[in-house]
């Protein structure tokens, strides 16, 4: 039996935010689409089924971490990383370029080899082209591929931005080409430009002429400000493909999702709610919550009063207070599953309200209070 081909539609719009479909031989993928990360193969301090159950109908795995552990050759042996991981969602890989920048202490960038760099795990050092990623996360078996790009640190440095930027792009040609034809797979490209929005508009123009399935924005969520990330947004939302996904990578908080919607972005990853679920920051319709503090050890209501998973309304910010200042474990697996669920009711809110025309209420009402 053939496996489905990769299609996007849109299905209304509201001005510039937009409701969609994925449509994957995996499954379908409404959007706006949060994407829970699930870096080494997990997400972590949930199951699969757990994430599915909050309405996630994609997750994001990362080609650096994994091919430093376990190593691609081993997940393919075991089937590829759906297999691996007991995992039946379509999966997106990152193609790697934002942790050689973020987490390698030692790294070389040249245009023909790729990243030169030193793994954070033990010093080994690898070589990362643009072939290696699309070969590592071919062999994952990824859904959705990215291209390798260089992801630079932020700077005012317009002439380094350029020359990154020409680079991502030289790159993307050796990544499309290396990709082949995958009907049945889709491969992103990633606009960089930094804050500048000559070379954005550059750069999205150079990638839609090697024509990709979707286009990413990446180079941002590395220091900038909100208003900062939502003019990179406004300077090209005029210029996205209407018939391609739009994906701002890595990318964040729920009034950072409200504004980037609202400037026609369709598809969000982002560690943040996985990360203060751990710590014990809970995000909620009422705004954050820190369930560590004093204030909670004898409130017995529920996290969310409006969290329609009554699951996890069973636990009372008294219960997990306790878990939180007994760094019991449990206390980390209900935030976390709490905050995922959280994000995806606000994914499934924004799809609804633009399918209602009312979504500048919607974002008016909760973008200064989540």
């Amino acid at each position: 039996m053939a496996l489905k081909d990769f299609a996007f539609k849109v299905l209304n719009t509201d001005k510039f935010a937009r409701r969609g479909l994925i449509e994957t031989h995996r499954g379908n993928i409404n959007t706006p689409a949060f994407m829970p990360v699930g870096t080494q193969a997990t997400v972590k301090a949930c199951t699969i089924n757990d994430i599915k159950k909050t309405g996630s109908e994609i997750i994001l795995g990362n080609t650096y971490h994994l091919m430093i552990r376990p190593g691609v050759e081993r997940i393919q042996k075991a089937g590829g990383l759906h297999s691996f991981m007991n995992c039946d969602l379509p999966i997106l890989t990152d193609s790697g370029g934002f942790q050689v920048m973020s987490l390698s202490k030692l790294n070389k960038i040249d245009k023909e080899k790729g990243a030169i760099f030193n793994s954070h795990v033990d010093g080994k050092k690898y070589y990362l082209s643009p072939e290696e990623s699309i070969r590592i996360q071919l062999g994952l078996n990824s859904d959705i591929v990215m291209i390798m790009d260089e992801c630079p640190k932020k700077t005012n440095d317009y002439d380094l931005i350029k020359k990154s930027m020409n680079l991502s792009l030289h790159w993307a040609e050796r990544s499309k080409k290396a990709f082949g034809k995958k009907p049945h797979k889709a491969l992103f490209g990633i606009i960089q430009g930094g804050l500048f929005k000559d070379l954005r508009v550059e750069s999205l123009k150079g990638l839609l002429s090697i024509n990709f399935d979707g286009y990413a924005i990446g180079g941002l969520a590395v220091g900038e400000t909100q208003e900062e990330m939502f003019t990179v947004l406004d300077d090209i939302k005029d210029e996205l493909p209407d018939d391609k996904p739009h994906y701002l990578m890595g990318v964040g908080t729920p009034s950072d999702i409200l504004g980037a919607v609202k400037r026609g972005i369709d598809m969000f990853d982002c560690v943040m709610p996985t990360r203060s679920g751990r710590t014990g920051l809970a995000f909620t319709w009422n705004g954050r919550i820190n369930i560590r503090n004093k204030k909670y050890q004898n409130d017995n209501t529920p996290l969310d009063e409006n969290c329609k998973n009554l699951d996890l309304n069973k636990y009372s910010k008294n219960y997990l207070n306790h878990l939180f200042n007994t760094n019991e474990i449990l206390g980390s697996m209900i935030l976390t599953l709490n905050n995922i669920n959280f994000y995806q009711e606000l994914m499934d809110q924004i799809r609804k309200n633009i399918e209602n025309g009312t979504f500048d209420e919607f974002h008016n009402k909760y973008i200064n209070k989540l």
